[in-house]
C-alpha cells in the first residue's frame, strides 16, 4: 500500500566521507549490533563501513565497552561544536552501558558493572535505563491515573464498569482493514500538507505504508535513507479511528519520517555529521524522537480541529455511527478522551519498573495495567509482551517521558513560536539533558527561538 507517491529514489543522495569520530562511532554501533540485533534501527551511511564490520572478527562486549569509553574521551577532548559534542557523548554513554551489561552477562573479563545487572529483578535497572536514555524513568503517582480514569468515566456514556463501557465505546470506531489503505493515504496526505506549511519538507522525501501482523508494537517507521521511509501498521489488535490518527502522525508527519528526512538533509548532507546516518535503539536520540512524535500530534491535528477530523474519518471508514446522525457528537467525545487516555497509557512506565526493578511477574504486571491503567485485557497483554521483549524492555517509558519533557520545552516561550522550536527538534542534535537545561535556564541558550 503506497501512502505517499512522491517521486524519490532511496539511497541516491550524496553522502560525504566520514571524519574519524563519525567513522569510529558508526563502526562501534555496527559492531555492538552484532551482539544486540536490532540496536541499529537504520543505516544509510557509507556502505564500506558496514562491509568492513561484516567481514571482521567479532569483538567481545568488554572490548566494545572499552572502545566506547575511549571514543567518549576523544569526543570530549576534540569535538569543538558544543551541540555535536554533547550529543555524541550522550550516545556513547548509552553504547558503553549496553556493552558493559553484555560483558557482565557473559562473565567477560574486567566487567565493571557500568551498565548494571540486567536481570529482571535487578535494582540496577533504573540506573541502566538512565544511562541508555540520558534520563531516568520516574514512577507516576497512581492518583494521576485515578483522576484520568474519572475524566474518562464522565465522558463515556452508559452504566456499569468503566472497562466494559470503554470497550463497548471503542468497538464503534474499529476500522475494517480493507478500508485502511484509502484512509491512510488520505491521512498521510493531509498531515504532509500541514507539515509542509509549518516546517517545510526536504526535497524528494516519501513514505510507503504496509500492513503487518505478529509484531510487538502498533506501528513502526523504517527509515532507509534518501528521504524514504516504510511504515508498518500492525493488525494484531483492532485499529480504532482515533488511534490510527495518532499512529500516522507519530510515524510519518511530523513524526519519525519527517524527523529522519530532515536530519539526513540538515545534519548528514549539509553539516557532514555522518554519525546521524545511523539510528540506534535504546539511546538518548530515541527519547527525543519518541517525544517529538508524540507532541507532533497537536501540530498535525490541532485540538480544536480533532473532532472534525474524526467525524470525517468515521464517514470515510463507513462506520455505522456515521450513518445514524451521531458522528459529530461521538467525535467530540472521542477527541476529549484523547488526553486522559494518554495519561492512562503512561501506566506503562510504572509497569516496566514493577517488572524489571521490582521483579513482579508478567501476570502481576498485566493485572496492574488492567487495574491502574484501565487497559483492555488484550492491550494489556500486548504491553506486557513489549516490556518483556529483549530489545524493548528498557523502552517503555520513553514515550511518556519524551512527551512530558518536550511539552514543557515547547511551552517555555510564546505560543506563536512553538512551531519554530519544534523545527529545532527536526533538524538539530538535541539531548534530553540539554533540553532539560534549556528549560531550567532558557536564556543560556542563544539558539533557542
Amino acid at each position: 500500500m503506497s501512502a505517499d507517491r512522491v517521486s524519490a529514489v532511496g539511497g541516491t543522495r550524496s553522502v560525504p566521507a566520514p571524519d574519524t569520530i563519525a567513522r569510529d562511532y558508526i563502526v562501534l554501533a555496527l559492531r555492538l549490533d552484532q551482539h544486540v540485533p536490532g540496536l541499529v534501527d537504520g543505516y544509510f551511511g557509507p556502505a564500506m563501513l558496514k562491509a568492513q564490520v561484516d567481514l571482521e572478527q567479532l569483538r567481545s562486549p568488554a572490548r566494545l565497552r572499552d572502545d566506547a569509553a575511549a571514543l567518549h574521551r576523544t569526543v570530549l577532548e576534540s569535538v569543538a561544536e558544543p551541540d555535536r559534542r554533547g550529543w555524541l557523548a550522550a550516545q556513547l554513554t548509552a553504547l558503553e552501558a549496553q556493552a558493559a551489561a553484555l560483558a557482565n552477562d557473559a562473565g567477560d573479563e574486567a566487567g565493571d558493572g557500568a551498565g548494571g545487572d540486567r536481570s529482571s529483578s535487578s535494582p540496577g535497572y533504573v540506573d541502566y535505563v538512565a544511562q541508555c536514555f540520558d534520563r531516568a524513568p520516574a514512577r507516576r503517582d497512581e492518583a494521576i491515573f485515578d483522576a484520568a480514569a474519572a475524566s474518562v468515566d464522565a465522558l463515556v456514556p452508559g452504566s456499569g464498569p468503566l472497562a466494559d463501557r470503554l470497550a463497548a465505546w471503542d468497538a464503534q470506531f474499529t476500522i475494517d482493514p480493507d478500508r485502511l489503505p484509502a484512509i491512510v493515504d488520505w491521512l498521510v496526505a493531509r498531515f504532509r500538507a500541514r507539515s509542509r506549511a509549518l516546517f517545510g519538507l526536504p526535497d524528494g522525501e516519501a513514505v510507503d505504508v504496509s500492513l503487518v501482523r505478529d509484531r510487538p508494537w502498533s506501528g513502526y517507521n523504517w527509515y532507509g535513507g534518501g528521504g524514504r521511509s516504510r511504515v508498518d501498521l500492525n493488525l494484531d489488535l483492532p485499529i480504532r479511528a482515533a488511534d490510527l490518527v495518532h499512529t500516522i502522525v507519530h510515524e510519518t508527519y511530523p513524526g519519525h519520517h519527517l524527523e529522519h528526512a530532515w536530519k539526513e538533509a540538515a545534519l548528514v548532507e549539509e553539516a557532514g555529521r555522518l554519525e546521524s546516518s545511523i539510528l540506534l535503539i535504546n539511546t538518548p536520540e530515541c527519547l527525543i524522537s519518541e517525544g517529538l512524535a508524540e507532541v507532533g500530534h497537536a501540530f498535525a491535528s490541532p485540538p480544536d480541529q480533532e473532532a472534525s477530523l474524526l467525524a470525517e474519518l468515521y464517514e470515510r471508514a463507513g462506520l455505522a455511527i456515521a450513518l445514524d446522525g451521531a458522528a459529530r457528537e461521538s467525535a467530540q467525545i472521542d477527541a476529549a478522551l484523547g488526553a486522559p487516555r494518554r495519561i492512562l497509557g503512561a501506566a506503562r512506565t510504572n509497569a516496566a519498573l514493577l517488572r524489571h526493578a521490582d521483579g513482579a511477574s508478567p501476570d502481576e504486571v498485566l493485572a496492574y495495567l488492567r487495574r491502574v491503567g484501565r487497559f483492555a485485557e488484550e492491550r494489556a497483554a500486548k504491553a506486557v509482551a513489549f516490556l518483556d521483549h529483549p530489545l524493548w524492555r528498557t523502552y517503555g517509558f520513553v514515550y511518556d517521558a519524551g512527551r512530558e519533557l518536550l511539552d514543557r520545552w515547547l511551552a517555555d516561550g510564546p505560543p506563536d513560536r512553538r512551531a519554530g522550536r519544534f523545527g529545532r527538534l527536526l533538524r538539530e542534535q538535541l539531548t534530553p539533558s540539554g533540553v532539560a537545561a534549556e528549560i531550567a535556564a532558557p536564556d543560556a541558550t542563544a539558539t533557542s527561538p
